[in-house]
C-alpha cells in the first residue's frame, strides 16, 4: 500500500505508453498505412507528457469545447481541474477524416518516426478571436514579444482532438538516458527510499547557492524526507543552458553539498510555456502525478520578463477552484541570496534591516558576461564546481 499523494483525478496513474512489445510492432506497422501528420514539438512534448503519466487522467488531446472551457475556468467539460489546453493544434488537416486512425510523426527526430497513433475524433476550426483568447487566458497577454505567445501562435489554428496511444518518449531517453524519467518511475524511486512527503524543486536553469539553499530550506522546514530536483529536459529560448551542461552542473552541485539519500534528480520531457501562474498550476498537477506533496513557487515561477508580477503564481493557488482540486500543497518561497551581513544565504523577505546592497545578486546576463569572459563567480553565489562547468560551456560558444 503506497502512502503517497494520489494522482489528479484518479486513484491510478494513467500513462497512454504501449508497452506490449508486440502492440507497438502492430501499431508501427498501422502507422505506416494511416494518414500522417509531422506534429509541433508544443504537441510533440504534450504526447510524451500524457505517455509518462505526467497528465493523467487525461486520454489524449482535448476538443475545442474542453480547449475554451480550460482555457475560461480552469476545467474541462465533465467538470476535472486542468489549468492549460492540452491540444494538438495544425495547420491544416488535408487528408485527416474524423473517425479514422492517425500516425502522429515526431518533429524534434530526424526522418520524424512515429510518436503516436491519435483516433481523431473532432477536427476544428479556431477562428483568429479564438487564437487570441486563448492566448490570453494562458499567458495573460497576446503580445507576440512573450516566448510562449509567439510559439503558441505559429502553431496553427485547426484543433485535431481525440485518444491517443504513444509508441515512445521521443529523444528524451535517448539524450537523457540517466535523467529521463516518467512519473510511475518517480513514485517507484519514492517508495525504494520510503519517502513519503516529498518536495519538488522545477528548474529550466543551472542551479547556484540561491537555489540549493531554497530546497534545503525547503527540506527543513516542512521537516520532507527529501527534494526532487525535476529538471524540464524540451525546448527553452535562445539563451537558455542546454539541459545536458545543466544536469552536469545539477549533478556536481547535489554530489558534493546535499546531505547523502536526500535529492533525486529528474527530468522530464515538456517545452517551456512561459505561462506564469497557469503553467505553474501545471507543474503542480504532474508534481502531484509524480508523488510528491509539495512544489516549491518561489517569485515570479514560471515567468519571463515583466509579464507578471513576483508572486501571481503563489497567489492562484488560493483560488478555490484550485484548493478543492489539488491534493499537492506549495512551499510558498521568496527570493533567496547571500546576505553580507548575516554571512549565509537567507530567504529575502525573512530578514530585517537589509537593502538591495546587503545581498549578493547579479543577473542572468552578467552571469553569462562573466563566464563567458573567465570571470570566477563570486562563491557566495555560486559553488566554484557548478561555475566551472558552466564556464567550460560558454567558453566553447
Amino acid at each position: 500500500m503506497s502512502n503517497l499523494v494520489e494522482p489528479h483525478g484518479s486513484k491510478t496513474l494513467k500513462p497512454l505508453i504501449v508497452r506490449d512489445k508486440g502492440q507497438i510492432e502492430e501499431l508501427k506497422n498501422k502507422s505506416a498505412t494511416v494518414s500522417k501528420i509531422i506534429v509541433n514539438s508544443s504537441a510533440a512534448s504534450n504526447a510524451v507528457m500524457l505517455g509518462a503519466g505526467y497528465f493523467t487522467p487525461l486520454s489524449g488531446f482535448m476538443g475545442k469545447k474542453d480547449t475554451m472551457s480550460v482555457a475560461e475556468n480552469m476545467v474541462t467539460g465533465n467538470g476535472l481541474f486542468w489549468p492549460i489546453p492540452i491540444i494538438n493544434l495544425v495547420k491544416k488537416a488535408d487528408g485527416i477524416n474524423v473517425g479514422e486512425e492517425i500516425s502522429l510523426l515526431d518533429p524534434n527526430i530526424e526522418g520524424n518516426p512515429v510518436l503516436a497513433l491519435q483516433e481523431v475524433s473532432a477536427i476544428e476550426e479556431l477562428s483568429e478571436e479564438e487564437v487570441d483568447y486563448l492566448a490570453k487566458q494562458i499567458f495573460g497577454t497576446t503580445d507576440i514579444e512573450h516566448p510562449g505567445v509567439k510559439n503558441f501562435m505559429s502553431l496553427g489554428n485547426i484543433l485535431v482532438s481525440g485518444n491517443i496511444k504513444v509508441l515512445n518518449y521521443s529523444y528524451f531517453p535517448i539524450d537523457f538516458p540517466e535523467t529521463f524519467s516518467t512519473a510511475q518511475e518517480i513514485r517507484d524511486m519514492f517508495a525504494k527510499k520510503s519517502w513519503s512527503k516529498t518536495v519538488a524543486f522545477q528548474t529550466r536553469n543551472p542551479m547556484h547557492r540561491a537555489h540549493e539553499e531554497l530546497c534545503k530550506m525547503a527540506l527543513e522546514r516542512l521537516d520532507a524526507d527529501g527534494v526532487l530536483i525535476h529538471m524540464l529536459l524540451g525546448k527553452l529560448k535562445k539563451g537558455d543552458i542546454p539541459g545536458d551542461v545543466r544536469n552536469q552542473a545539477i549533478e556536481k552541485m547535489v554530489d558534493i553539498y546535499f546531505p547523502k539519500n536526500t535529492v533525486i534528480i529528474s527530468g522530464f520531457g515538456f517545452d517551456m510555456l512561459y505561462a506564469g501562474p497557469r503553467e505553474a498550476l501545471l507543474h503542480a498537477v504532474f508534481r502531484q502525478n509524480s508523488g510528491c506533496s509539495h512544489l516549491i513557487i518561489g517569485r515570479d515561477h514560471a515567468g519571463v520578463g515583466e509579464y507578471y508580477g513576483p508572486f501571481d503564481a503563489q497567489d492562484v493557488f488560493d483560488m478555490e477552484i484550485v484548493k478543492k482540486s489539488l491534493k499537492i500543497n506549495i512551499f510558498a518561497a521568496d527570493h533567496t541570496a547571500y546576505s553580507k551581513k548575516l554571512n549565509k544565504v537567507v530567504m529575502m523577505r525573512d530578514v530585517e534591516n537589509h537593502a538591495k546592497e546587503d545581498f549578493v545578486l547579479l543577473s542572468g546576463t552578467k552571469v553569462r558576461e562573466m563566464l563567458s569572459n573567465g570571470e570566477e563567480l563570486p562563491p557566495e553565489f555560486a559553488r566554484k564546481e557548478v561555475a566551472d562547468i558552466l564556464m567550460k560551456y560558454y567558453q566553447s560558444l
